[in-house]
């Protein structure tokens, strides 16, 4: 399904150029099925909230699809959540907003991710990082799969909305991937090893920092373009400083925006939200 961590950096050794070295290390059988199961349907005004799984690299991933009742073409969107407070880190964290967008032609995809598992970050191997990284990207990229092969969707007007760890690895899988035409980014840092050493630590600090630099978000920004970019972070972030906030958005090209909240890491305020749907109507050309 994909090459080893090994490799990457064999190839980066070797002077081969990196970004065909990540291409490989993230490359992914596009063919495979998806097996998509839905496990119960609910109705919430307008909006059908399916909950459905659907297979990534091997294990099932548990998501929602929310479906407009109106015909196409759809816009769509693709929400990943944070890790925070238990209640939303997961597939809910935005799915208000997503039966919301519903009402306005929007087909949303809600995932859970490798973080949505209790106790994830604590009880993670370190020295496992780099290739649960590489597995994630790539379930991103079959999320994104799945959400373009839903009927009616548009593949000009997809977006992906990312919070926290949801934020810097679409960095990776929207450098890699680029079917996405704008981007939400909330309260990601710049480098993964910002975050690395809250928990656990390597056995090798100099190792481990080696491993994973290479997956550094902010090497993958400026692959996004031509799509645009919209960082949101908080003036209360006890997570991210506001040197890497400026560094993530500097790493972007042009058709960016950051706007700094009264918030906190949660970033959970009507003020953001709204700005954001604000972004994305207009981004996404919603009525």
């Amino acid at each position: 399904m994909r090459f080893p961590s090994a490799l990457l950096l064999l190839a980066l050794a070797a002077g081969r150029p990196a970004f065909a070295a990540e291409t490989d290390l993230f490359a992914y059988d596009r063919s495979a099925p998806l097996n998509l199961q839905e496990v119960g349907v609910e109705q919430r005004g307008a909006a059908a909230v399916h909950d459905i799984t659907f297979v990534g690299i091997k294990d099932p991933i548990r998501a929602y699809l929310v479906t407009p009742a109106t015909p196409g073409p759809h816009a769509a969107i693709l929400y990943v959540h944070w890790l925070g407070e238990p209640a939303t880190t997961n597939r809910t964290e935005f799915l208000d907003e997503a039966v919301t967008l519903a009402d306005r032609g929007v087909v949303s995809l809600l995932v859970d991710t490798m973080w949505a598992k209790p106790k994830w970050y604590g009880q993670r191997v370190p020295e496992e990082d780099f290739d649960h990284s590489v597995n994630q990207v790539i379930e991103l990229r079959r999320a994104m799969d799945l959400l373009l092969a839903q009927p009616g969707v548009d593949p000009q007007r997809v977006a992906y909305v990312g919070h926290d760890f949801g934020a810097m690895y679409g960095m990776l899988a929207g450098g890699m991937d680029r079917r996405a035409k704008t981007y939400v980014f909330m309260a990601g840092v710049p480098h993964f090893i910002d975050w690395a050493l809250f928990a656990r630590q390597p056995k090798d600090l100099v190792a481990y920092k080696t491993q994973i630099a290479p997956l550094d978000p902010v090497n993958f920004v400026p692959r996004l373009a031509p799509a645009s970019v919209f960082f949101q972070f908080a003036n209360k972030d006890e997570y991210v400083s506001a040197a890497q906030a400026a560094e993530a958005y500097a790493a972007a090209s042009v058709r960016k925006q950051m706007t700094t909240y009264a918030a906190g890491h949660d970033l959970h305020t009507q003020e953001v939200a709204a700005d954001r749907v604000v972004w994305l109507e207009r981004e996404l050309g919603l009525k």
